[in-house]
């Protein structure tokens, strides 16, 4: 889920308050209401915000993306060693990334780390959000899709 909501809120930079869910579906405040997203608008905005404050570039977008991959707290992983240091090499790629790039903010790769707290929690908020439309049965959803909210629910 942290990865769907980093890909919205990639596609969401260019726009006011407006979140992109597919290059076709651009939604409002207004639109959410009436959808029945506007808890999961509410809660996209503030990182879509940060994003913004910080001018995510694609590079940076695609190497959080592979951090919070490589991040997912599986319990099923078998070479826990090998893990860390693929996390160990997209830390030094994002590292080397603002190096050359981003010399004037020295900080800025700590900057886009500490928005992943914010990543999980909005994604939390994302999975209770589908949870509870599957709980209450508005909305028939895909097999595979309902499998990955029982995993995380």
């Amino acid at each position: 889920m942290e990865i769907l909501v980093l890909s919205i809120v990639f596609r969401s930079l260019a726009c006011e308050e407006e979140l992109v869910y597919a290059e076709d579906y651009v939604v409002d405040e207004e639109h959410a209401r009436l959808s029945g997203l506007l808890d999961l608008h509410v809660a996209i905005l503030p990182l879509v915000r940060r994003y913004k404050k910080l001018s995510m570039e694609k590079e940076e977008f695609v190497t959080l993306k592979a951090i919070a991959l490589a991040n997912s707290d599986s319990m099923h992983i078998e070479d826990v060693e090998a893990v860390q240091r693929l996390q160990d090499s997209l830390h030094e790629a994002l590292q080397d990334l603002e190096g050359s790039h981003n010399t004037e903010d020295p900080r800025r790769a700590g900057k886009l780390l500490m928005t992943l707290p914010l990543l999980r929690q909005t994604a939390a908020k994302a999975v209770q959000h589908f949870y509870c439309i599957k709980v209450q049965g508005k909305v028939p959803m895909h097999k595979l899709f309902l499998e990955m909210l029982e995993a995380k629910a």
